[in-house]
C-alpha cells in the first residue's frame, strides 16, 4: 500500500495473484507491462476526478483496470461522473495511438509494441462492458439517471450488472465442460458477482447519501434556473416511496391530492427530505407533513 497526496493506492488480491503467477511462469515482463497500463487508466480516473475537486480516498488496482473509492457519486451533476468514468478507457486510444508510431520508429520491437496494444484494447473494451463497478456500468448509471429517478436508476444497473455476472459465470461453466475452462473468466465472473451483491446490501446507505446531499444540489439547480418537476401524489403515499421518484438533475414539488381529485397540499422537496431524516418512519403517510 502506498499513500500519496491523500490518496491510499493499493493491490487488489487479485492483482497481486497474477503478479505472482506471472513471475513464476517467466512473464515478468509482460506482467509489468499490464501494471503500466491499468496504473495509467486508474490515474486517468484519479486525475479527473481531483481536477472536478473530488476527494479520491483510496484507488484499487485490478487486474482488468481499477476502483476508486470517493464519496460524491450520487451527489455531483451527471456529467462530472460521466467525465470520471470515461477518462479511465480514454487512456489507452493515445496509449494505442503512440504505440502505433512506435511501430514506425522502432520496428525492431514490433513484437513486444503488437502485445502493448492488445493489452490495451482487451482492458479498455472490457471496462466498457455496461457492468458494475467497470466503467461501463457507470456510463450506463448515469445515462439513466438523465431520464429515470436516482434510486431506480441504482436498483436496475446493480440488477443488471449481477445477472451479466452470472452470465459470465455460467459461461466460464460451460467452458469446463467443453474441457476448455477459462479460469480468469470464472476468477473475474466471481469477482463482478460478489461486488454487485455487496453493492445490492449497500442500495440503502447510498441512497441515503444522496438524500443528505439533495439541499445543496437543490440550490445549485435553482441557481442555473432549471424548471420545477412536479409530482402528483395522493395523501396517503409513503414518504419513502415518494422520495425513489426524486432525480438527480431535477428539483420537485410535491402536490399531494386528497380522495376527491383536489390539491390538499403543495409540498417542496426538501420538506420531504428534512421530515423523512429528521426521524419519520419509513411508513410514514405524506400527509403526516402537513396535517
Amino acid at each position: 500500500m502506498i499513500r500519496w497526496r491523500g490518496t491510499l493506492y493499493r493491490f487488489h488480491p487479485l492483482f497481486t495473484l497474477v503478479m505472482l503467477f506471472s513471475a513464476l511462469t517467466g512473464y515478468l515482463v509482460e506482467a509489468l507491462t499490464l501494471f503500466g497500463i491499468v496504473f495509467i487508466h486508474e490515474m486517468g480516473h484519479t486525475a479527473a476526478a481531483m481536477g472536478l475537486g473530488w476527494k479520491v480516498r483510496e484507488v484499487q488496482l485490478l487486474p482488468f483496470g481499477g476502483v476508486a473509492v470517493v464519496d460524491e457519486l450520487g451527489t455531483v451533476p451527471l456529467h462530472e461522473e460521466l467525465i470520471v468514468a470515461l477518462a479511465g478507457p480514454f487512456q489507452h486510444a493515445w496509449m494505442i495511438l503512440f504505440a502505433l508510431l512506435m511501430k514506425i520508429v522502432a520496428p525492431s520491437s514490433l513484437e513486444w509494441w503488437n502485445y502493448f496494444i492488445e493489452v490495451n484494447l482487451m482492458i479498455g473494451l472490457f471496462n466498457l462492458l455496461p457492468v458494475l463497478p467497470l466503467d461501463g456500468g457507470r456510463v450506463l448509471q448515469c445515462l439513466f439517471g438523465y431520464f429515470m429517478s436516482y434510486y431506480r436508476s441504482l436498483w436496475l444497473t446493480t440488477w443488471l450488472s449481477l445477472t451479466l455476472s452470472a452470465f459470465v459465470i455460467g459461461f466460464a461453466i460451460y467452458g469446463w465442460f467443453s474441457n476448455q475452462l477459462p479460469l480468469n473468466l470464472l476468477v473475474i465472473g466471481l469477482f463482478l458477482l460478489l461486488s454487485n451483491w455487496f453493492s445490492y446490501r449497500q442500495l440503502p446507505f447510498l441512497f441515503f447519501r444522496f438524500l443528505m446531499s439533495r439541499g445543496q444540489r437543490v440550490s445549485r439547480l435553482m441557481m442555473r434556473g432549471t424548471l420545477a418537476q412536479p409530482i402528483v401524489v395522493a395523501r396517503q403515499q409513503k414518504i419513502s416511496n415518494i422520495l425513489k421518484l426524486f432525480m438527480r438533475e431535477k428539483y420537485h414539488l410535491i402536490y399531494v391530492m386528497n380522495e376527491k381529485g383536489r390539491i390538499q397540499a403543495i409540498l417542496p422537496e426538501q420538506q420531504l427530505v428534512s421530515g423523512f431524516l429528521d426521524g419519520k418512519k419509513p411508513g410514514s403517510a405524506v400527509s403526516e407533513l402537513f396535517m
